[in-house]
């Protein structure tokens, strides 16, 4: 059934960290929001319990973002929910660090397959979906040019993930959907801090002349921005925040 809304938002890999506080700013702002999720179906519905109980609309609906005919369900599940959908963001992702070596190729495939494919299809079926005016924002990130070792293969998804970008802003040419990317520096999520000492964490926030990690909240702050009334002049651009980390 319906649920009317002014406007809707398809976030993936939503359940927590980033993707959580995205959809919880979205749906702040007055989004309707679907709740994309891999496999964790308790913190998906957490997410939407918690939107709810602030006044705000969101459903959860679970998809790997590498498989066709799951992203193809996101997207209808959308439009059954809220009857349209204004906006997408690609945040569904996943980080392996391993050196460049031949036996560390399972770890790279599985980075290409959802970081690199997931995006490609959603990116793919929001460009069929959205009307006129829509936005698309991905995820990419602030590593790309600190180069680390250990960081290959993920800075290898995300370099493509900002060239999926670029060439889709410009294949929407004529009906003013905006695609851009939000490329991240650390920030203090479960994935990031997981296997790090407090030393390490120290030393990564004091990086950026900020000197702190950034908070979820700063992120999803960005992506507001970009699909909001401000952001409506900025197109194919990929926005690094992360405090001047890089």
């Amino acid at each position: 059934m319906n649920t009317p809304v002014a406007k809707a938002a398809l976030v993936t890999g939503a359940s927590r960290g980033i993707g959580k506080d995205i959809a919880l700013r979205l749906a702040a702002d007055g989004f309707g929001v679907v709740i994309g999720y891999a496999g964790n179906q308790a913190r998906a519905d957490e997410t939407v319990a918690e939107i709810r109980a602030q006044g705000g609309s969101a459903v959860a609906v679970q998809g790997d973002v590498a498989d066709a005919d799951d992203v193809a369900r996101l997207f209808a599940a959308a439009q059954e929910a809220f009857g349209r959908l204004d906006a997408v963001v690609s945040n569904a992702g996943v980080m392996e660090l391993a050196p460049i070596r031949t036996d560390t190729v399972a770890a790279f495939d599985r980075m290409m397959t959802t970081n690199v494919r997931g995006t490609y299809l959603v990116l793919a079926k929001a460009a069929e979906v959205l009307g006129d005016g829509g936005r698309m924002v991905a995820l990419s990130t602030s590593v790309i040019p600190k180069a680390f070792p250990g960081y290959g293969a993920y800075i290898a998804s995300k370099c493509a993930v900002e060239g999926l970008v670029r060439v889709l802003a410009n294949e929407l040419r004529g009906r003013g959907i905006t695609v851009n990317a939000i490329a991240p520096g650390p920030t203090a999520t479960d994935l990031f801090l997981n296997g790090k000492t407090p030393e390490q964490v120290e030393s990564l926030a004091k990086m950026a002349p900020l000197e702190r990690l950034g908070q979820p909240e700063d992120i999803a702050g960005a992506v507001a921005f970009l699909l909001g009334d401000d952001g409506a002049w900025v197109n194919a651009q990929i926005l690094r925040v992360n405090g001047g980390y890089v």
